[in-house]
């Protein structure tokens, strides 16, 4: 007896798990897999049929069939005895007997076969046996996983030990060092931050800003939480604040650090950031015009969304200045709904433009220097489905030739904005290495933990408002390429709102501000 294959098929013919148990190639049994369907008849009652080199033994199993291909030499009894056993089998392990069941036991099935028979004869044992081998369950193995995993919760328990008295020895240390600094007296502390103010009116902080540092621990800790990162340019060589020089310094941040103070250091921007951080105001007013941008673009052409979402803060430095109004300009847009904030005098403003407090004795909130957040006062929001109110419009062309996909990407922007930090970011498949970039208006950055081909135009504007970039993957799928994300920035937006002056309420001279303008995205995408 030799069985050279077992294998269930279709009754349409498709093949969905053949093993092999003898040396053949893979042509050979194709055909013999192949030819099966045609010799099976209707009406008969016996389930084999034999050719002029093989024997074909098999079994219905509902819309399937069972079966075996063996030489004519072979023990017809012996294979009738094996298919049974096999026939048993196949319901043990796969759910349903169809084409997606049998396709997702496939392994399994394979593996009990195997244990039936070996090298094409039958081995003697049962059902429960076979499902006994397969399984492989050893009490010796489990005893060892149980010991490695309590040895490694045992490791997690000693590090974290460590790491906690590491990390308590840092702090009482720091701690000694903040008091040999303080005992010195304040007139270190005073001198020694005299030193890092002598040049503040040089720097780029400006004179009079009010960021003086004094001795008070707390004022000092209270002015650092509030300065948010400057992306201004720095302050010339030796001039101006400079913590990172003084080692005294240092020490007295690393102290404010471990007894749980939020110290906020200067930072570098990242590459790709729409949105800049500005300095911190100088002027005694200031006034910020924001739009945040949500659209999401089809990738066939139109528009799902489209929203503008805009307000005006104010920020006082000085109390003094806080008896104030705001006079307003607003560009007629129709499409924008504006709102004031519940404490303004909507009869003020509907018929002179001017937002001021209803209680006119009652001043502005004043805020830190390095507050961003300021004083609502006015908001408003646009809708639409209008694709030429789109800044920016992106076209994604991927097509696959031979063993590679070609991607064509094109940008059009309106002249309605100068787009500045634009980053379209493109999805990928997983890669081994970067695309292959042909073509490219701008600069282009693969980030491989992410799969993403990041496109960067510095500045959009009547020189370049179009551009191209071109790449070359493996092939794969479009709809890889998509969602594709879009940030950037403008100095103008859809209101066109602007402060036109500034009213004291106490009399005098208009006091000196200074007005922002910012159009940034918030999700901005191509679906």
């Amino acid at each position: 007896m030799v069985v050279l294959a077992a294998t269930i098929v279709s009754k349409s013919g498709k093949v969905l798990v053949s093993r092999q148990f003898v040396d053949m190639t893979r042509v050979r049994i194709e055909g013999l897999l192949a030819a099966f369907p045609k010799l099976v008849g209707t009406g008969k009652q016996h389930t084999y049929i034999e050719t002029e080199n093989v024997r074909y033994v098999y079994q219905p199993i509902e819309a399937l069939y069972l079966l075996l291909v063996t030489n004519k030499q072979s023990n017809i009894l012996e294979d009738l005895e094996t298919l049974r056993l096999l026939s048993k089998l196949v319901p043990e392990y796969s759910y349903s007997l169809d084409e997606e069941g049998i396709g997702k036991t496939a392994f399994e099935l394979i593996f009990a076969f195997d244990e039936v028979i070996c090298v094409g004869h039958k081995e003697n044992v049962t059902v429960a046996q076979v499902k006994q081998y397969c399984e492989m369950e050893s009490h010796e193995e489990k005893l060892h996983k149980l010991v490695l995993q309590s040895k490694i919760n045992e490791t997690k328990d000693v590090m974290k030990r460590k790491a906690s008295e590491i990390e308590k020895s840092k702090i009482d240390k720091n701690r000694g060092d903040k008091g040999g600094f303080m005992s010195m007296g304040s007139g270190r502390i005073e001198s020694s931050f005299s030193e890092m103010s002598i040049s503040s009116s040089e720097s780029a902080f400006g004179s009079g800003s009010g960021f003086g540092l004094t001795t008070d621990v707390d004022s000092f800790s209270a002015k650092s939480k509030g300065r948010q990162p400057s992306s201004a340019s720095a302050p010339p060589k030796g001039f101006g604040m400079q913590l990172g020089k003084s080692q005294k310094t240092n020490q007295f941040l690393e102290s404010l650090k471990a007894e749980g103070e939020l110290i906020v250091e200067d930072l570098q921007p990242k590459a790709g950031q729409s949105r800049v951080a500005a300095p911190p105001p100088t002027d005694p007013i200031t006034l910020t015009v924001e739009e945040k941008l949500n659209v999401t673009l089809k990738r066939d052409g139109g528009i799902s969304n489209f929203d503008v979402q805009g307000t005006l803060s104010l920020q006082i430095l000085n109390q003094e200045d806080g008896l104030i109004q705001v006079q307003i300009e607003t560009g007629g847009n129709p499409g924008i709904l504006l709102k004031t904030h519940p404490n303004m005098n909507k009869e003020l403003f509907s018929n002179e433009n001017i937002l001021g407090l209803k209680d006119p004795n009652r001043p502005f909130p004043t805020g830190p220097a390095g507050d961003d957040a300021g004083v609502g006062l006015l908001k408003w929001r646009m809708q639409g489905a209008d694709e030429s109110m789109v800044p920016l419009t992106i076209n994604c062309w991927p097509s696959v030739s031979g063993n590679e996909t070609y991607v064509s990407i094109e940008y059009e922007a309106s002249a309605m904005f100068d787009l500045r930090n634009v980053v379209i970011s493109v999805p990928l498949p997983a890669l081994r290495e970067a695309p292959n970039v042909s073509q490219i208006d701008g600069e282009w950055r693969y980030d491989s933990r992410n799969s993403i081909l990041e496109w960067s135009i510095l500045l959009i504007d009547n020189t370049n408002r179009s551009g191209s970039l071109e790449f070359v993957v493996p092939p794969v799928d479009s709809s890889v390429f998509f969602p594709i994300s879009v940030c950037f920035s403008a100095t103008s937006t859809y209101s066109d709102l602007k402060v036109v002056n500034i009213i004291p309420l106490r009399g005098g001279a208009s006091p000196k501000f200074s007005q922002r303008t910012n159009l940034i995205t918030e999700n901005y995408q191509v679906v």
